[in-house]
């Protein structure tokens, strides 16, 4: 008995299958036949096709496109954040809230140079301690007959400068102590300099190049920095911090503090330390505010990339808007094609076709439309996006995220808008239809 159970059991399962296998492949051939037949539909109606995938792919560029170029601004700011190495911090006389807009009362004191050298001898937290002066931002450099363009950048340092800052040295020596004391007219140079002004097989060290108006022998030369957001690391000159004070003789001139815990790990312990230090030098009451600033190497970073998120919000905001306007634009072409094919529908539902298969045909037309124009707007997104990060001399970025995410987007859109005309065409008369003028 239990035998013939098993046996039944068995019997029918196998008609299940087979059942299902058919009901599958039947299926399938109605979702290739509706496929085929939405393909007609938009060869017949060119124009209105194409106007409505243009209106969606204008929505997908410019969502990806505005995403794809701050990506790339994103990943620049990640791997040039900063001239200084990572783990250190500065003390300066500007605060980074100014430069958001948000102006305090607090007045900001220039480091003087006994400040801050003063600062160097007294800081027994275990770290490097270095001084930098901007010098100029605009010099021009010469050798013999040839001259770079007067975008280089001097800037004073010591002979610790390069153990806390991201240059290295690919040629020559750093400064030494004596140098960086007495003043001495001797320079370290980027590559960039080097390759404007001497040739392939000349060795630029030793030789002596004209900043504005003052010889310095070329003692090192840097190695490459590449470039970031349109600006080159290597149109820069470093001379020794005391000969900047007579480079640069402005009274609102500032020194600024570069500190590198020999612990990255004790970071916060290390700014407490200077910060308190720093107040002793400049002899502050316990009442009076700080007035001058610590930032991290990554604070400017940072505050860029909070900015940043406004406007990824906002790009984000304007390709919506367009969506939903593509969305309403579609919906309206899917109903006026229902109108216009009512006696098709007609036609259809009296040889048999259901209304989910009615409702599937037109439904397909709008997600394929909806597709179409996604594929064509994310390719021009991403081609604009990194045309941009070019322009920025930003890395190439294909931001997979939002690829897929507008995929998605576009086939959402695409079964909103077309559901409501697909309803409509299903839930119609045949015979009415059929008689439809």
């Amino acid at each position: 008995m239990i035998i013939y159970f098993f046996q039944f059991l068995l019997i029918n399962a196998n008609l299940l299958i087979l059942l299902m296998r058919k009901r599958w492949k039947i299926q399938f051939a109605l979702l290739l036949e509706n496929l085929k037949v939405s393909s007609q539909s938009l060869r017949v109606n060119k124009l209105r096709a194409t106007l409505t995938i243009l209106i969606i792919a204008v929505g997908i560029m410019a969502l990806v496109g505005i995403l794809t170029s701050i990506e790339a601004i994103r990943s620049s700011l990640t791997s040039n954040f900063s001239n200084l190495g990572a783990n250190t911090f500065r003390i300066t006389n500007w605060s980074l809230k100014n430069m958001r807009g948000r102006h305090d009362r607090i007045e900001y004191k220039n480091i003087s140079f006994r400040e801050a050298l003063q600062f160097k001898e007294r800081y027994t937290f275990p770290s490097t301690v270095s001084i930098t002066i901007m010098a100029s931002q605009q010099a021009t450099v010469k050798y013999k007959d040839k001259k770079t363009n007067p975008n280089i950048l001097v800037t004073g340092v010591d002979e610790n400068y390069f153990s806390v800052s991201g240059y290295e040295i690919e040629q020559g020596r750093n400064f030494s102590y004596q140098e960086i004391m007495q003043g001495s007219n001797v320079v370290i140079i980027g590559k960039e300099i080097q390759q404007n002004l001497f040739s392939a097989t000349d060795n630029p060290i030793g030789k002596k190049i004209l900043i504005g108006n003052s010889r310095y022998i070329i003692i090192g030369i840097l190695k490459s920095k590449g470039t970031s957001f349109g600006s080159s690391g290597d149109k820069i000159c470093f001379i020794p911090v005391v000969n900047a004070r007579s480079f640069n003789s402005s009274a609102n001139s500032s020194f600024t503090i570069n500190v590198m815990p020999a612990n990255a790990q004790y970071l916060d312990d290390a700014i407490a330390e200077a910060e308190s230090l720093f107040r002793i030098i400049r002899r502050l009451r316990i009442s009076e505010p700080s007035n001058f600033e610590i930032n991290k190497s990554d604070s400017l970073v940072n505050m860029l990339m909070d900015n940043i998120k406004y406007v990824t919000m906002a790009a984000t905001l304007i390709g919506l808007i367009t969506l939903i306007g593509a969305s309403i634009g579609l919906m309206n072409i899917m109903l006026v094609s229902v109108n216009e094919r009512t006696r098709e529908i007609g036609t259809r539902k009296a040889m048999g076709a259901k209304p989910s298969q009615i409702r599937q045909q037109f439904l397909i037309e709008a997600i394929y439309i909806g597709q179409m124009g996604g594929v064509l707007g994310i390719v021009l997104g991403v081609l604009i996006g990194n045309v941009i990060a070019l322009a920025i001399e930003g890395p190439f970025v294909i931001p997979w995220i939002w690829i897929i995410s507008g995929v998605l987007l576009c086939f959402l859109v695409s079964v909103l808008s077309g559901y409501l005309p697909a309803n409509k065409a299903a839930k119609l008369d045949p015979i009415e239809a059929l008689r439809y003028e």
